[in-house]
């Protein structure tokens, strides 16, 4: 199973803890500057993407000198920085998880792009390989179909957050559903795993769920 990391350049309070420690063999794909922050971590990215309108002159100059693969884009363009990362993960690494890091924090706007970006047509067969990762949260998309879920280990709260209109399950979670038709997009917050393992269905759309902690 190939894994690929993707680092965006949201808040570094953010991140995961540990994040970059002992991971120099891993594939990261750096994003405008989530590059940068790379190799002050001393990883180089596999390549860097971007317009890199975040970064000054001399920050630019230093991805440049120490990254062999870099795409430039210019600042107007079809998607966004973070949209090309992940596209580059899935089409040219072939990845089968894409493990997705400095997504969240800072601009709302940000935020919202990279979170509802697998709605379109062109993003939503790529979903089920992502996770937007972050100190707190573990986010995952599901396609319609039953799944069984894992419980992360550090992690309290469960939320399913449907996209679409659907009919969801909840098998075995501590508040369940039958069957439910949702009608809107619509956060199920603050639900918990009774054991180790959860299970749920559903018929239409796109499923998010997110793992998290306070």
């Amino acid at each position: 199973m190939k894994v690929v990391n993707v680092l965006l350049g949201g808040p570094t309070n953010l991140w995961p803890d540990h994040l970059l420690i002992n991971k120099k063999s891993e594939t990261w794909i750096g994003v405008d500057r989530g590059s940068l922050r790379l190799i002050e971590n001393g990883i180089k990215p596999a390549i860097a993407i971007g317009d890199f309108d975040s970064l000054k002159k001399n920050e630019l100059e230093l991805v440049q000198a120490k990254v062999d693969n870099i795409s430039y884009f210019d600042p107007i363009k079809d998607y966004t920085d973070s949209q090309l990362g992940i596209k580059v993960a899935g089409e040219q690494f072939n990845a089968d998880v894409i493990n997705v890091y400095g997504a969240t924090g800072g601009r709302l706007d940000h935020f919202f792009t990279n979170f509802l970006m697998f709605l379109s047509s062109e993003f939503k067969t790529i979903a089920p390989k992502v996770r937007i990762i972050d100190l707190q949260n573990d986010i995952r998309y599901f396609l319609p179909g039953s799944y069984t879920l894992n419980k992360i280990n550090d992690k309290k709260y469960l939320a399913f957050i449907p996209l679409n209109e659907m009919n969801l399950t909840l098998n075995d979670e501590k508040y369940t559903l039958d069957d439910y038709h949702v009608n809107y997009p619509i956060s199920f917050s603050s639900n918990e795993f009774v054991g180790n393992v959860g299970h749920f269905n559903f018929d239409n759309g796109l499923l998010c769920v997110i793992q998290s902690n306070d």
